[in-house]
């Protein structure tokens, strides 16, 4: 057995540079780099290492440490969490501005490797620079904030440490049920520490990524609870995606005639032309989905996490008489909502339980409803897509407030409204383009209305709900898919929150689009205040009056002009025939795109036959108030306690 002496973060590198993961028989490098922007915690001892000898390792540069980290998230998605790349930043504010990537990476069940910068080990120098100090205990540092927001956390103040924690950083990294953001905190002097390192640290490690088989007492359950169901439903959660699972969800509906409704995270894994498929579940669902899930007798939700709003908060499922099983890999998320638990690889057991229900001759008691659901839904989604703008300024959303529309319409000259220039843009972008999304009003717009038969093609971050996601992550997206067309839907209240990763992909020759949406404000939460009896506070861009208020005039920008001087190619859209021009110039181009699509406030989709529980003012003096939480209360006695 050989030894070789180097430092803790020359080992690091080298450890990393020999990680494989391997499923169903492929194998692939798991490790593809690093993002990092270098400060003093780091750039001398990990920044000599990955300068010295970074081995098959690359090293990109970012620009804002949250925004790496969301396109090494973004990457590892696209990836189907079979790659990643690993995030480094100093101590202080850049290990800091982490923690925001780190939860969201964690929500959605992501892979994200976070090696920030510590303070010294031996403390002597203390308190160094960005150092955080704790008058109760000097053990606490800036990287104690990600421990809630991560799978796995460790600091080294040794480097013989590195070894145990890193195998267990890979250990979480590559299990499907656990995985999500690892942080291993490296101490700055511990980085440039020597140590005998054994040869078989660095030997080429596989990780299996298996199909756990579902208990059989658990299947014949499972079997037994759709054979005595008359009109069950399916989620298709994230799990499918992740799974691979799409093609034997579809045969397994198929053949049993049973519809399925997509999350956030699932849609893209089946295709939305599958007759069974009804789209998007819950508060940010379509009508046929939310009126077939009010009649079901029984949820399959498969591979998802049962969030508020695929649920309706607990209040989509109607019928008395449901159940709710759930097969997911994730033991934790399988017992949500009560439900009859299959704790397994989404594949693997939908493959299991079909010879099951054939053998039983089943099939459920639909007979026109899944047909008539559909039908109602594409009528709906024709007038969504051919909305007009009104002349006399009448939203498309009752509860927004008509004379913002008409003052943003005469600053801007624009007539755009936000459904159909949705339409417009999935009608002309190329059939196999990948969508990034995040927060705002465009998810659930997407949600509803967005449809393609490319797998893993939409890529929505909502598990989090996290702006700034959007454009960092198109760049991990694109360096993922380098041979599709990536488009970051995005809002201009995200743009302005995080868009630095867009230098990035101009620096590395990465191309992405940013359709950004510029509608002067949050929109979406705007669209929550008002519906509730609440006025405009704080969520529309507008300049302070002379009376101290924040109601002046809404605030222009050229989002346009801005970008230009990055270097990117940009355009502005104020009509949907200037819209459908600039996404064919843009498909032209080598380098970044950005439309500034100018689209009406007030003019996304709204609620179907979904709601959503918020925390309303029991006590007010506002009648329209008043009368919201009223109706709140009615709701929640409906909805299901847990």
């Amino acid at each position: 057995m050989g030894y070789t002496k180097m430092t803790a973060a020359q080992a690091l590198v080298r450890f990393l540079d020999n990680q494989y993961v391997e499923q169903d028989g492929q194998v692939t490098k798991f490790v593809e780099g690093v993002f990092t922007i270098f400060g003093h915690g780091i750039v001398v001892g990990l920044g000599q290492a990955l300068e010295e000898n970074p081995g098959d390792l690359k090293v990109y540069q970012g620009r804002n440490e949250q925004g790496m980290a969301h396109a090494a998230t973004g990457f590892a998605k696209q990836s189907n969490r079979k790659k990643i790349i690993a995030c480094a930043s100093s101590i202080g504010p850049g290990a800091a501005n982490m923690v925001t990537a780190a939860a969201c990476a964690t929500v959605n069940h992501i892979p994200l490797l976070l090696l920030p910068g510590d303070t010294f080990a031996s403390r002597q120098p203390d308190p160094v620079l960005q150092q955080l100090e704790q008058s109760f205990s000097p053990a606490i540092t800036t990287n104690d904030a990600f421990r809630p927001v991560c799978k796995f956390w460790d600091r080294i103040v040794r480097p013989e440490q590195l070894m145990t924690t890193m195998v267990n950083a890979m250990r979480v990294l590559t299990d499907p049920a656990e995985t999500g953001a690892v942080c291993v905190a490296l101490s700055q002097d511990v980085q440039g520490e020597s140590y005998d390192y054994p040869d078989y640290f660095f030997e080429k490690r596989v990780h299996r990524i298996s199909r756990p088989l579902p208990c059989e007492r658990d299947l014949e359950e499972l079997a037994d609870w759709i054979i005595k169901s008359r009109k069950p439903m399916v989620i298709c959660g994230g799990g499918v995606r992740y799974s691979e699972a799409g093609k034997a969800l579809e045969e397994f509906c198929e053949r049993f005639h049973i519809p399925f409704a997509e999350t956030q995270a699932g849609k893209s894994a089946c295709h939305s032309s599958n007759p069974f498929n009804l789209g998007g579940l819950g508060v940010t669902g379509n009508l046929s989905a939310n009126t077939i899930a009010e009649e079901a007798d029984l949820i399959l939700a498969v591979g998802t996490r049962l969030s508020d709003f695929t649920t309706g908060s607990k209040g989509q499922f109607r019928n008395p008489e449901v159940r709710i099983a759930s097969i997911n890999i994730s033991r934790y998320d399988a017992y949500k909502m009560d439900a009859l638990p299959v704790v397994a690889d989404a594949r693997a057991a939908i493959e299991a339980l079909t010879p099951i229900l054939s053998k039983k001759g089943y099939a459920s008691g639909y007979t026109g409803e899944i047909e008539a659901a559909k039908r109602a839904w594409e009528q709906e989604m024709e007038r969504l897509s051919s909305y007009i703008y009104d002349d006399d300024f009448r939203p498309l959303i009752q509860a927004g407030n008509p004379v913002t529309v008409k003052e943003f319409a005469e600053l801007t000259q624009t007539s755009i409204t936000q459904t159909a220039a949705i339409s417009l843009i999935r009608k002309e972008m190329e059939q196999d383009a990948i969508v990034v999304g995040a927060s705002g009003s465009l998810p659930g717009c997407l949600q509803r209305m967005w449809t393609t038969d490319k797998k893993d093609s939409y890529h929505m971050e909502y598990g989090y709900s996290c702006m700034g996601y959007e454009i960092s992550a198109s760049l991990g997206v694109k360096m993922a898919a380098p041979q599709q067309e990536v488009y970051s839907m995005c809002g201009d209240g995200s743009f302005q929150m995080l868009h630095s990763e867009l230098i990035t992909s101009l620096q590395e020759g990465v191309k992405i689009n940013v359709l950004l949406f510029d509608n002067c404000g949050f929109g979406c939460i705007n669209n929550l205040q008002m519906s509730n009896g609440i006025g405009n506070l704080a969520t529309e861009f507008r300049y302070r009056s002379q009376d101290g208020q924040l109601n002046g005039g809404l605030i222009p920008i050229d989002y346009a002009k801005v970008c230009e001087g990055y270097g990117v190619k940009t355009y502005t859209a104020k009509t949907l025939e200037e819209l459908s021009a600039a996404l064919a110039e843009a498909r032209k181009q080598t380098v970044s795109t950005l439309i500034d699509i100018k689209v009406l406030p007030k003019t996304m989709t709204d609620g179907y036959r979904s709601w959503w529980n918020v925390g309303l003012a029991s006590v007010t003096g506002v009648e329209s108030q008043q009368k919201a939480y009223e109706s709140l209360i009615i709701n929640r006695t409906k909805a299901r306690r847990y």
